[in-house]
C-alpha cells in the first residue's frame, strides 16, 4: 500500500517537472514565433523608397533645390514621411525694456533640436494615424520633442519659448509641419516632391517613410539624404572654421588693402 502511494507521488512529482519543462519550452519559444510572424507581415507590408538624389550641392547661387521621393509597398494603406535636418542648439533670448533700454531679460536654450523638419502624408496626419504614434515617432510640430538644457525651469514658461522657436524656424522656412503631399500613382505607387529653401542647413539628413494602415504602422523605410557646400565658398568656409585665427588675420589684411588701394585710387582722382 506504501508502495502504490509513493508511485503515485512519484507520478505526481514527474508530471509538475514535465509541465514546468513544457511551460519553458513555451516561454522560450512563444518570443521566437511572434517575431518569425512579426517577420512575415512585415514581408507581406514591404515598403521600399528611394530618392531622386541623395547630394545637394550649395554653391554660389544655390537658390534652393527640389528632390523627388518616390517607392512602393506590396501592402494598401497610407504614407507619411518625415525629413528631419542635422541636430542644432538654438538660444532664444526675450527683450524687455529697462530705464527705456531694450535689453535681453530671459533666454532658453534648446539643444539636439532638428536644424529643418518636414512633414507630408497622402493623407491628413491626424486621420491616418494613432495620437501615441505620432507622439512616439515626433510627426508634427505639436509632437517633437524640444527640450529646454536647463533642467528645473518652468514648464509653461518653456512652453512659451517653444511656441516662439517654431515660430521662428517656420518664418525661415525650415520647419513645416503636415503641408507636404504624397501622391499615389494606382495602388502601390507613390511620390513626394520634397523643396529645400535656399538657407537649408548643410549636413546630413533622414528621411522617414511609415506605411499606415487603420492608423497603425505595418512598416518603415529609411533613406539618406546629404546637403553640402561645394566649390569656392565652400574651401573659404572650411578654412575659416579650421583655421579661425589665420583666417581672421587674413580678413584684416585684406581689407587694409582695400582702403589703402581705395584712399589711394580717389587722391590720384582728385
Amino acid at each position: 500500500m506504501r508502495q502504490g502511494v509513493c508511485f503515485r507521488a512519484f507520478l505526481r512529482q514527474r508530471s509538475w517537472a514535465v509541465a514546468g519543462f513544457v511551460g519553458a519550452l513555451f516561454l522560450l519559444f512563444v518570443p521566437l514565433f511572434v517575431s518569425i510572424a512579426w517577420s512575415w507581415r512585415a514581408e507581406a507590408q514591404a515598403l521600399t523608397a528611394d530618392l531622386s538624389d541623395h547630394l545637394i550641392r550649395i554653391t554660389a547661387g544655390f537658390t534652393g533645390a527640389n528632390v523627388v521621393l518616390f517607392g512602393a509597398t506590396e501592402g494598401v494603406g497610407d504614407i507619411i514621411l518625415v525629413v528631419t535636418g542635422p541636430e542644432t542648439h538654438v538660444t532664444l533670448r526675450r527683450k524687455g525694456q529697462v530705464a527705456g533700454i531694450w535689453l535681453n531679460q530671459d533666454q532658453v536654450a534648446f539643444d539636439r533640436i532638428p536644424s529643418f523638419y518636414y512633414v507630408a502624408s497622402s493623407q491628413p496626419v491626424d486621420e491616418i494615424m494613432k495620437r501615441g504614434l505620432r507622439q512616439l515617432h515626433q510627426v508634427g510640430l505639436d509632437f517633437l520633442r524640444l527640450k529646454a538644457t536647463e533642467k528645473d525651469l518652468d514648464p509653461e514658461y518653456v512652453k512659451n519659448f517653444r511656441t516662439a522657436l517654431i515660430d521662428l524656424k517656420q518664418e525661415q522656412g525650415l520647419y513645416h509641419g503636415e503641408h507636404g503631399k504624397v501622391t499615389f500613382l494606382g495602388q502601390h505607387l507613390f511620390r513626394s516632391e520634397l523643396r529645400f529653401p535656399s538657407n537649408v542647413p548643410p549636413g546630413k539628413y533622414g528621411i522617414k517613410i511609415y506605411l499606415l494602415k487603420d492608423g497603425d504602422v505595418v512598416s518603415a523605410s529609411t533613406t539618406p539624404l546629404e546637403i553640402g557646400k561645394h566649390g569656392v565658398g565652400a574651401d573659404i568656409f572650411q578654412f575659416a572654421h579650421q583655421h579661425a585665427a589665420l583666417y581672421g588675420l587674413v580678413a584684416i589684411i585684406l581689407a587694409l588693402f582695400a582702403g589703402w588701394t581705395a584712399d589711394s585710387i580717389f587722391n590720384r582722382k582728385a
